[in-house]
């Protein structure tokens, strides 16, 4: 696991689970699994498995401070039981919309990657043509919102939803070669 030094939001995730009795398909007797939750980073997209407390009182939906328990791990999203992926999706976009601002702000501040790749075509339903519309308007003026994006930019019906889908596909992927908003330890600050 990557430490964070810094307090603030690197250090806050969603709970997607909580297994008080552990893994189902951990072999030990009962009396030895530990309590177990997974959790999604707020910040960065990195997915948790805290060991829990007995006494440990979290639920799905609740957003925790991670530096509040002993034993955190990064894990991947094969990792995650069938309970916490099925509520990945529902987390993310909780995310999103909680952070609009953040997340509209990469429609004004995205930039080109190589010559013949912009950040914005990496993200599912955006070609040329609407990148470069993208790009014409926030010229004009910055994007405000969501919604002000979706009236002045004719052909991107959802742009929160455009943006979940890119970050679920690279929470499920991991031979992506470039990462616009789930970071990997181990890939340290490739594909930017």
């Amino acid at each position: 696991m990557s430490s964070t030094e810094s307090g603030g939001d690197d250090m806050v995730a969603a709970v997607l689970d909580v297994l008080p009795h552990g893994r189902s398909d951990d072999d030990r007797p009962q009396h030895q699994k530990e309590p177990l939750a997974y959790a999604l980073g707020i910040e960065e997209f990195y997915i948790y498995e805290l060991t829990l407390s007995d006494d440990a009182d979290i639920a799905f939906g609740d957003r925790i401070d991670l530096t509040e328990f002993g034993r955190v791990r990064e894990r991947e999203f094969d990792d995650l039981p069938s309970g916490a992926r099925s509520e990945l999706e529902y987390a993310v976009e909780e995310v999103v919309e909680a952070d609009e601002g953040r997340f509209v702000d990469f429609y004004n501040d995205a930039q080109p990657i190589t010559l013949r790749l912009h950040q914005l075509n990496l993200l599912p339903g955006i070609g040329k043509k609407l990148r470069n519309t993208i790009l014409d308007e926030r010229k004009r003026k910055p994007f405000e919102s969501f919604e002000d994006l979706g009236e002045r930019v004719s052909g991107l019906h959802n742009p929160e939803e455009v943006l979940v889908e890119r970050i679920l596909e690279e929470l499920r992927e991991d031979d992506l070669k470039y990462r616009l908003f789930v970071r990997r330890s181990e890939q340290g600050e490739g594909g930017e």
